[in-house]
């Protein structure tokens, strides 16, 4: 009789326990809080739905900006490069087809606004890597003040490129300058550096290595301290001195980042502009008189804002954008061979 009634008074926790579950267990579930099944459902939409769309909302920003700033831009210069367009009338555009890549391709300027970019990348590039290596090296031993001289390193590079490029102006000046004042001292007849051919280049060309040489340098240490250190065990075991740890350990471990710091090198002396810019004064944007440091971005800013043919500018950057493409195919390339070879 007692069992009865225990089971009469609670008729829903004998009913609703689950197998192998105490009776009133549900119930005190249920007591707990836990929501209607109405409740869950949409709150559980909510949840995938926030799971997938807080990605893109995160992302959303950059790619705004991006389409904004970047891609706009670019197919805006691509229709201008079909245009005739001047700065003077920018509403008078009368289409011209492929003409402003045909008149690049027969002009002389823009040859030797090719050659002179691709000369001063080089005289810049490779010293500057060559050198970047090379500190690199140096800073991965045990240094006293080793955080000192990252930060020295790094300091041309958070220079504007206005001051360094005025200094470089003073030290390259024709009289009273550093350089030949140098060059005259050891018995060098001095150089006019503006308006010489190789000497120009050679001036622009050391403003960019002595900005970017400590950045390239940091980067190398940073490859070079992901080296494992059993790679440089086992050469000194095998009776490798330093430079032949170098030679046959650290080189080519660096390979992708070298592979990597000639290409940004390589769009950087592509996109040449402030440096010969400065360096020139008033007949900077022509790259001297006689055209002797000219590069494709002083080309294209003097055609666009000098003459103020946009659409020839305009056929001009979209040259480099194709050179860059070339470029980046090649790393491309290069890359996945070296990525077999290992």
């Amino acid at each position: 009789m007692s069992s009865s009634k225990q089971a009469l008074a609670h008729p829903a926790s004998s009913a609703d326990a689950a197998p192998g579950e105490q009776p009133g267990a549900a119930g005190r579930a249920r007591g707990r809080g836990t929501p209607p099944p109405g409740k869950d459902s949409w709150r559980s939409r909510l949840y995938r739905w926030d799971m997938k769309a807080s990605p893109y909302a995160f992302i959303a920003p950059f790619f705004i900006v991006f389409g904004a700033f970047s891609l706009v831009p670019l197919l805006y210069t691509a229709w201008y490069s079909l245009h005739n367009v001047q700065l003077s009338n920018l509403d008078g555009q009368t289409w011209t087809g492929l003409d402003n890549y045909q008149n690049l391709l027969s002009s002389d300027f823009f040859w030797n606004a090719l050659w002179n970019t691709f000369t001063i990348g080089v005289i810049s590039t490779v010293p500057q890597l060559v050198m970047a290596i090379g500190l690199a090296h140096l800073l991965n031993y045990r240094l006293r003040g080793s955080t000192m001289w990252r930060v020295v390193m790094l300091t041309p590079y958070a220079t504007s490129v206005a001051a360094a490029t005025l200094v470089f102006v003073l030290l390259y000046s024709w009289d009273g300058g550093m350089i030949n004042w140098l060059l005259d001292f050891v018995g060098i007849d001095p150089v006019n550096w503006r308006e010489s051919d190789w000497g120009s280049q050679f001036a622009v060309s050391s403003i960019v290595i002595w900005r970017w040489t400590g950045y390239n340098a940091l980067i190398y240490l940073a490859a070079m301290q992901a080296i494992p250190a059993d790679l440089y065990e086992s050469a000194a075991i095998d009776g490798a001195n330093r430079w032949q740890q170098f030679i046959h350990v650290t080189v080519p471990q660096l390979r992708p980042t070298i592979l990597f710091t000639v290409v940004v090198s390589t769009i950087g002396a592509t996109q040449l502009f402030g440096e010969p810019l400065l360096f020139g004064g008033v007949s900077g944007s022509k790259g001297g008189s006689e055209h002797q440091y000219q590069t494709l971005g002083l080309y294209m800013y003097d055609q666009g804002w000098i003459i103020g043919n946009l659409g020839k500018a305009s056929a001009i950057a979209w040259s480099m954008f194709l050179i860059l493409l070339i470029v980046a195919v090649i790393q491309l390339l290069v890359s996945r061979r070296l990525r077999k070879s290992q």
